[in-house]
């Protein structure tokens, strides 16, 4: 007699979200140049039943944060690191605008590590494509 294998927290994740009967979260992802998009993307996305995560900070925006240099870096690993749990929280990744640099190249590394399904609104800029 075999014993079960004990469920991963993904597996107790989705099976929570099941049981919630939670909709579809999509979590927005892009270059914060692109905020007017996301919030476009938001809107979108919401009005189709699903809920949205994003960038909560704009990095291009001048605010007090982003002035000292140090505060910045630290500041910036932290919103990278919430981002990905974002990315783990998410059903689906949507990126956003015409462009994808290195960061939002990475978090499409990371969502499709962990069998995300990836979707652009500008599909010419995923690099696997």
């Amino acid at each position: 007699m075999s014993v079960p294998r004990p469920f991963t927290a993904e597996e107790r994740l989705a099976e929570a979200k099941k049981l919630l009967s939670l909709p579809r979260i999509v979590v927005i992802c892009g270059s914060t140049r692109f905020m007017t998009e996301m919030n476009e993307a938001d809107l979108r996305e919401t009005r189709a039943g699903r809920i949205v995560v994003k960038p909560g900070c704009d990095e291009k925006a001048p605010h007090q944060p982003w002035s000292d240099p140090a505060e910045a870096q630290a500041l910036k690993a932290r919103l990278d690191d919430l981002h990905r749990a974002k990315i783990r929280l998410a059903d689906e990744v949507l990126v956003v605008g015409d462009y994808v640099g290195d960061s939002t190249r990475a978090e499409i590394t990371y969502a499709r590590s962990l069998g995300r399904p990836v979707r652009f609104t500008h599909p010419e800029v995923d690099p696997d494509a």
